[in-house]
């Protein structure tokens, strides 16, 4: 497995209310319209699972696998030619301050590697300053 990690996002809510949303992610319909269309675009949701398109990846889907509270979120993939695993892991170090890191493992063939390797890594940083960015606070 090849594994891609986010840069360490600081978040200016707490735990419990970033994993409240995160778990379930129908939560995220009330601010859709919110979600920056030049990151993340065609968002679609339900309470265990979510799609969109990340260019130049195309569309990915992820359905919840594991919640572990306040602290993990896990998801894998479909519509993807390979297997990717994604955790969110939360940290809180004060009131309205958690840190969040973003960790995908995905099972590449050494030729599929580097064609994706740089997408991935780019993906994983554009879903990471959304996550990052919601209003927690208000949905």
């Amino acid at each position: 497995m090849t594994e891609f990690i986010s840069d360490v996002k600081n978040i200016s809510h707490n735990d419990v209310d970033i994993f409240r949303v995160l778990s379930d992610l129908s939560k995220l319909d009330l601010i859709k319209d919110q979600i920056p269309g030049d990151k993340i675009r065609d968002f679609r949701f339900d309470s265990d699972s979510c799609s969109f398109r990340v260019d130049p990846i195309g569309e990915v889907r992820f359905c919840v696998i594991e919640r572990e509270p306040c602290k993990l979120v896990k998801f894998k993939s479909e519509n993807l030619p390979f297997d990717v695993f994604l955790w969110i892991q939360l940290v809180q170090k004060a009131e309205k301050d958690t840190k969040m890191k973003i960790t995908l493992r995905a099972d590449l063939n050494p030729f599929i590697k580097g064609m994706v390797s740089k997408p991935l890594k780019e993906g994983l940083e554009k879903i990471s300053d959304v996550i990052a960015s919601l209003p927690y606070d208000r949905i």
